[in-house]
């Protein structure tokens, strides 16, 4: 148990690490690191109740693991991750853990063509936790399904969408002191959620919603959280685009590409070509033609 409670601190570094650096910086500790504990699982003996923790520790290893690859643009390495993860934590009976995996895999999917995919993961992972489930963790999955509705596309998906926005307030709103609820949850707070509101809202091109939502977010932030910085401010510059406001979309940009230049996160990178793209439209206008010159 010792050699697992040294695993779980190991997990946690490596999921504070994640807040600073990037996937491209992190992929081959966190896998390394996986390896080192699949191995200890495999080739040591212990009580069935050590096996089950390390089992544990194993999924949420694989979990973050899955997250650093698919940011470093690693797709397939994170699918197998994560699966390996999910039936960790499935043999573990960990139901929340195993939500999390199923759930962090249905958001991959659906960022990378594989909408209707992460659809029926991302309501498969909220159906399996059931009403038990710690409040964030509730909240948490069902962003992704919000997500994922947001990305198959469509206005009846759309509703489906901002109707799973509504019910992760209202079931993070059910968290309090005394709830418990897994470490890996510790990021899960109202400002999260309405990160993936504004995003939500940027995809189905409402700008009117994304971006009084967007600046406030971005406004408490931490600025050391470069790649999240560069993320968040991405979408705001495409719902200043989507506004008809090209020089503060242009201004906003100019900030998404010079945060991303140091950033080894695959993520950060597609992002910029999409803010590239959607000001293309507006290329007669000066600050947009000098940031894209700037940008070729």
């Amino acid at each position: 148990m010792a050699q697992v409670d040294d695993v779980q601190q190991r997990v946690h570094g490596l999921r504070l690490a994640d807040d600073f650096l990037a996937g491209g910086d992190l992929m081959r500790p966190a896998l390394r690191e996986l390896r080192r504990v699949i191995c200890m699982y495999r080739e040591h003996s212990y009580s069935s109740s050590t096996e089950r923790q390390l089992l544990i520790q194993i999924a949420e290893l694989a979990q973050i693991a899955g997250w650093i690859a698919s940011d470093a643009g690693c797709h397939e390495e994170a699918e197998r991750v994560y699966r390996l993860g999910l039936s960790a934590a499935t043999q573990a009976e960990d139901g929340t853990l195993a939500g999390n995996l199923a759930g962090s895999l249905a958001y991959q999917l659906s960022n990378v063509g594989r909408e209707v995919e992460g659809l029926r993961l991302a309501l498969a992972a909220l159906d399996g936790v059931g009403s038990d489930a710690p409040p964030k963790a509730r909240a948490l999955y069902l962003d992704r399904v919000a997500w994922a509705y947001t990305k198959v596309g469509g206005a009846e998906n759309a509703q489906h969408a901002i109707r799973a926005l509504g019910e992760a307030g209202e079931a993070l709103a059910e968290d309090s002191k005394g709830t418990e609820s897994p470490a890996w949850l510790y990021w899960v707070d109202a400002g999260e959620l309405q990160v993936m509101e504004s995003r939500v809202y940027t995809e189905l091109r409402r700008p009117l919603r994304a971006v009084p939502l967007l600046r406030k977010v971005l406004g408490e932030y931490d600025a050391t959280h470069a790649r999240e910085m560069a993320l968040y401010l991405s979408w705001l510059a495409v719902a200043y685009a989507d506004a008809n406001e090209p020089e503060e979309a242009a201004a906003t940009a100019e900030r998404v590409v010079s945060l991303s230049a140091d950033v080894a996160s695959d993520r950060t990178a597609q992002r910029v070509g999409v803010v590239l793209a959607r000001l293309a439209e507006y290329a007669e206008v000066p600050e947009v033609r000098a940031l894209l010159h700037q940008a070729t």
